[in-house]
């Protein structure tokens, strides 16, 4: 019986060593022998799923940005659903989390940013947050702030945007260890509640 080759724990395997080595070394550091070694793997099975060590970090970049999203809807569904303050906060702590797993990401991403400069495809992933995320940040700020008693004020997308370029800049506080996780918590809670006012 012939064996089942799980290829896509295969392509984990290879974009984890990448993290890896980007972490440890930074990103002009990641050779595909680095990457074989780190994997222990051969080069050739390297080679049989990416065409080249661009495709190979361009895939790297984007499963982070999808595991830094999993890790938002994830707290969205462990946030009390009846609140929207809740779901909002756990939203924008997701980025300032102290988790290992976390800042290991978005270490990767910064990374990967000077590549971005040059490279359109990792610049897009690199993209400030979607319209999508906006509006739906901006309807729980809008919900949040009438469940307050707040007045509303009109300007929930704008209000979104600040939100979430704060939340993505703290993250990159901790990820550099210019700030604690605790810190960036009450700079954040801070801000939510002047939003919230």
């Amino acid at each position: 019986m012939p064996k089942i080759v799980d290829h896509e724990a295969r392509r984990v395997r290879l974009v984890e060593a990448v993290w890896s080595l980007t972490v440890r070394g930074g990103i002009e550091q990641v050779s595909l022998r680095k990457v074989a070694e780190e994997a222990g793997v051969s080069m050739g099975q390297i080679q049989h799923y990416y065409s080249s060590m661009q495709a190979l970090i361009r895939d790297a970049l984007d499963r982070a940005v999808r595991a830094v999203n999993a890790t938002i809807e994830k707290a969205v569904t462990a946030a009390d659903a009846t609140s929207p303050e809740a779901v909002l906060r756990a939203c924008l702590y997701a980025l300032i989390s102290p988790a290992q797993e976390s800042t290991r990401l978005m270490r990767f991403a910064l990374a990967a940013a000077g590549r971005a400069v040059s490279d359109q495809t990792m610049a897009r992933a690199l993209a400030p947050v979607d319209d999508e995320l906006l509006t739906f940040t901006a309807g729980l700020i809008a919900a949040a702030r009438e469940e307050r008693g707040s007045e509303p004020r009109c300007e929930e997308r704008t209000d979104a945007d600040i939100c979430w370029s704060l939340a993505t800049g703290l993250g990159v506080d901790i990820a550099l260890g210019y700030r604690t996780p605790e810190a960036a918590e009450l700079l954040l809670d801070h801000h939510v509640e002047q939003v919230l006012r």
